[in-house]
């Protein structure tokens, strides 16, 4: 009798804990913050659900061999699901979701097998412990799973496994968390609140019945009066003096800007889709306060666009001496001293996305907001907003020009894209990373003999890669190349070789300045750059965080400072530099340049806000401010305006010296930043620029 009770017992600690294990090891070794008490239950309890069905089900199949061969493969494929979630947080220190872990393994296999290989042999370690439960349940299959179990126990694992499932479920609907759980929910977001067996349920369920709609939090106070975007109002006629009357010089009148808005009628639009989707989406973005035009509006109208997203950049790759071009064109231009490019948890085609569109990148079941973008009515972007002004949009990539599924997303933002593979020809395919330098040398001569000679003006982007992980001398080619650059610095080798790398970003800037310049029309050229995203390869799968040793903050992913960045925003017509303090991020680059050139556009649809219109005053909630949102990185989601910070790694609001906010600011900025994201998400996922303009007629080129 005592024997039987201890085989009863351990199969009841096995199969309640093998699973739960497997949460615990991998929250507890992914260095993921945000891990509590609370957290350490749903991934318990989770995994005791997972765990008593596999016992539940290996007791009803009557063929023992059967029984244990099955349930022995679900928990080896267990151990590996855990392997490769592992591995791929490690590599892109994000969660993703199933669906698309199995979409781009082919292209992560194809485009960077040596990282691959490199991440696997450095987590090894995390293998056996992974596969433990797998490896007792071979030795101990026969006890675990008896030829002829008693009904009594049947009962007892069904009532145990219906009571862990209501436990499980309830666990997630508490603290604050719930919203990760229904209408935000993500991979990167539930996996280290509800552990990864719940997150792939819950993936699986919203593929099938679609996520829960959210509602709209915050709703304005001030009324939204749509204004004519007339930059200035005219004098009006005044009465002559008489001879008798003191003549009084004429005073200039006062500059009134208008509002970056469109003709859309919300109002019949709200009428047409009452008690649908879309009539919520039309309430949401008729609410929308637009911003204002200001002296900066048109500034650059007329002039040529070449704009960077540049792979892996951050600050501290800037130096006055090391990269003259970098500091000439990030000081010398608009100087954005608060700019933040997030981590938007999508690697670099999330910080594109935010970069090129003005929108904030969400997942969309399980794809990306760019991948799925490529389906969808994008009016406007900025290949297809500066195609109606006559000029010609081209996009570069200097890497293979499928991945990310560029060759289908960038021709549907209008943009004409030549990638290494179609169209892209460099000097040195075999380099890993491709030269940036060459992709310019390449491609910068055409677009700018086709100006001079016949005048047309061009809008040119270009996706660096040259900047890319992993950083070594030995492996990395660009790094390699530009050893020298670096010697005698007082860095790690990771992070002079990451310094080494990015060289090869100076010396392509470099080329197109001179190209500019020897042309004559850098005066009729802006260059814009920003990064997809800081090199998180310097914290990720690392003895420590080298970048921090870069960047000299000892701050973490979790912590707004990480994401600190430089913005690039220059004109060689410029006299003096434009220092603007307001916090921004790269959602708010498109807006801003849209004013800046003068382009018409509905500032109330997109994400992000003109970062020159200052008339939201600090401490002021309005949804024209611009807002620097962030994703959750395992406590909640962070925002920045120019009243403060908030924090939420320790749920604390930190505002700005001087500035004094009501007791309801922190509720309502908040509630405005999840409206924001969640209609950013609903724009994308239900196609809403078809909805609003049906007979736009932009098509992929």
């Amino acid at each position: 009798m005592k024997k039987e009770t201890g085989k009863n017992l351990l199969r009841i600690l096995f199969f309640t804990l093998s699973v739960g294990y497997l949460e615990l090891l991998m929250r507890l070794t992914d260095r993921v913050p945000g891990f509590s008490a609370l957290v350490a239950l749903r991934l318990l309890l989770s995994g005791a659900a997972v765990g008593l069905s596999l016992w539940l089900l290996g007791t009803l199949i009557p063929q023992k061999k059967a029984a244990r061969f099955l349930v022995g493969l679900l928990l080896f494929l267990l151990g590996a699901l855990f392997i490769a979630y592992h591995c791929c947080q490690v590599f892109f220190g994000t969660y993703f979701q199933l669906s698309f872990m199995l979409s781009m393994s082919g292209q992560l296999v194809g485009g960077f097998l040596n990282e691959t290989i490199r991440t696997i042999l450095r987590n090894l370690w995390f293998f056996p412990l992974a596969l433990l439960p797998f490896l007792l349940f071979l030795l101990f299959r026969k006890t675990l799973l008896p030829e002829a179990p008693p009904r009594k126990a049947l009962l007892l694992q069904a009532a145990a496994l219906m009571l862990t499932i209501v436990c499980a479920v309830l666990s997630c609907r508490f603290g604050g968390d719930r919203d990760f759980y229904t209408t935000d929910y993500t991979a990167n977001s539930a996996v280290p609140r509800f552990g990864l067996v719940r997150s792939l349920e819950l993936e699986a369920r919203y593929a099938v019945f679609g996520k829960p709609l959210p509602e709209i939090r915050y709703v304005p106070t001030e009324p939204t009066v749509t204004v004519p975007p007339e930059t200035t109002v005219p004098p009006t006629e005044t009465a002559q003096p008489t001879e008798t009357e003191e003549t009084v010089p004429p005073t200039e009148p006062p500059v009134v800007y208008g509002e970056n808005v469109t003709d859309i009628d919300f109002s019949t639009l709200m009428e047409q889709d009452e008690g649908t989707l879309f009539g919520t989406m039309d309430a949401y973005y008729a609410s929308q306060t637009p911003t204002m035009q200001n002296p900066y509006t048109g500034l650059f109208a007329g002039k040529n666009l070449v704009f960077l997203t540049a792979e892996a950049f951050s600050t501290p790759v800037i130096d006055p001496e090391r990269t003259p071009t970098l500091y000439r064109l990030s000081t010398s231009g608009f100087v954005f001293e608060n700019f933040y490019q997030p981590g938007w948890t999508q690697s670099t085609t999330g910080g594109e996305f935010a970069n090129m569109t003005g929108i904030i990148p969400n997942w969309i079941g399980g794809s990306p907001a760019f991948q799925v973008s490529a389906y969808d009515a994008m009016p406007l972007a900025m290949g297809w907003k500066f195609r109606e002004l006559g000029y010609t949009s081209l996009a570069y990539h200097n890497n293979n020009y499928a991945y990310y599924n560029r060759h289908q997303t960038h021709p549907n933002l209008g943009y004409d894209y030549q990638g290494v593979g179609n169209g892209l020809v460099l000097d040195n395919p075999q380099y890993w990373p491709l030269s940036d330098l060459e992709m310019m040398e390449a491609t910068v001569d055409g677009y700018i003999q086709d100006y001079v000679e016949n005048g047309n003006l061009f809008n040119v982007y270009y996706i660096t890669v040259s900047g890319h992980a992993n950083y070594g001398f030995s492996y990395n080619n660009m790094a390699g190349k530009n050893a020298d650059t670096v010697e005698g610095l007082a860095y790690s080798d990771p992070v002079r070789a990451y310094l080494a790398a990015q060289m090869e970003l100076e010396y392509a800037m470099t080329y197109l300045v001179d190209a500019l310049e020897q042309a004559g029309i850098a005066d009729d050229t802006v260059i814009v750059l920003a990064a997809d995203h800081y090199p998180y390869a310097l914290t990720q799968d690392c003895p420590r965080d080298y970048y921090a040793e870069l960047s000299g903050v000892a701050d973490t992913e979790s912590r707004t400072s990480r994401y600190r960045n430089t913005l690039i925003l220059w004109c060689g017509s410029m006299e003096e530099p434009v220092v603007v303090e307001a916090p921004c991020s790269s959602i708010d680059i498109v807006p801003t340049l849209y004013n800046l050139f003068g382009i018409s556009y509905d500032s109330r649809l997109l994400s992000g806000k003109d970062i020159l219109d200052t008339t939201v005053e600090p401490g002021q909630v309005s949804t024209a401010m611009p807002i620097v949102v962030f994703p959750s990185y395992g406590n909640g989601r962070s925002w920045i305006t120019n009243a403060g910070i908030y924090e939420a790694a320790d749920d604390q609001f930190h505002p700005f010296p001087g500035v004094e906010v009501s007791d309801s600011y922190v509720t309502d900025v908040s509630n405005l930043v999840s409206d924001r994201w969640s209609f950013s998400r609903m724009l994308l996922e239900y196609d809403y620029f078809r909805h609003i303009f049906p007979d736009w007629q932009g098509t992929a080129g």
